[in-house]
């Protein structure tokens, strides 16, 4: 498994990691995915994956980086330092890696949302912050809100089926060393089926899947990481794919391809 930078923060991260948004899989898989190098494992405390999590990781959490979110309900200050500590608990874990603010709420300050997360750095309960779709002016705005820590990631959806990221929030992401963290990276499975009508670019991609020998997962996740700053957290709830997901690290498509693809899609 390749690595990539997490932001400006020395800490080096699986450019494949794990999801786990409607995840039903059970401990197993996700040991599978840490076990071939995708040891970031990302939850939220409205996916209710939280606790499975943390069974997953029991007696490996010095090998694992772990994020997880604020629901965007809950981002008045004691909400968000009562939320932080029920993912503590749930998880099992004596710290954060990644708090994010899952989504924005424009009717809560972000000064106030901002500082209660620097609160939780300070008493060591968090190590980096970060946020979840949001634009560019709330990154700017909660960025501006922070007075002793950087915002280091922006989860936003990205996939060959949705890119709309490319306008404005993944230039300013790229220039601004903030990691996109790129979730339904397979566009919920639909790259995963045979062609259909509507699915852009999917004739493409089988094609250069079988060429390459690789699968179509594989071609549109290392499509995902040809762009700089960008690591991808596809969910998987069986252990083979995870050794598919994992194996879209390593190599690189080629100029052509990506183009190709960019074109198509």
């Amino acid at each position: 498994m390749e690595l990539r930078p997490l932001s400006d923060t020395g800490v080096m991260l699986p450019e494949v990691g794990a999801g786990t948004w409607e995840y039903k899989g059970g401990v197993a898989p996700l040991r599978r995915a840490i076990s071939l190098g995708a040891f970031l494992i990302d939850t939220a405390e409205v996916y209710g994956t939280e606790p499975v999590v943390g069974q997953a990781i029991w007696g490996m959490r010095d090998k694992v980086f772990l994020a997880t979110k604020v629901s965007g309900d809950h981002l008045r200050r004691s909400e968000v330092i009562r939320a932080a500590d029920a993912s503590l608990l749930k998880l099992g874990v004596d710290v954060i890696d990644l708090y994010q603010v899952h989504w924005p709420e424009r009717r809560v300050p972000m000064a106030e949302t901002m500082g209660a997360l620097e609160e939780l750095v300070d008493q060591g309960k968090v190590r980096y912050i970060g946020v979840s779709n949001f634009s560019v002016a709330e990154m700017q705005a909660a960025q501006e809100a922070l007075k002793k820590n950087r915002l280091v990631v922006n989860q936003v959806i990205y996939n060959l089926e949705n890119r709309g990221i490319e306008q404005d929030v993944l230039p300013y992401c790229q220039k601004n060393n903030i990691t996109v963290l790129a979730y339904s990276p397979l566009a919920r499975g639909a790259i995963l089926r045979q062609p259909a009508p509507g699915l852009k670019g999917a004739e493409l991609l089988f094609r250069i899947a079988q060429d390459l020998g690789k699968t179509p997962a594989q071609v549109a996740l290392n499509w995902l990481l040809r762009k700089p700053g960008v690591i991808v957290i596809p969910k998987s709830d069986r252990l083979a794919r995870w050794d598919e997901n994992c194996a879209a690290s390593g190599w690189k498509l080629s100029d052509e391809h990506v183009h190709a693809l960019d074109e198509a899609a």
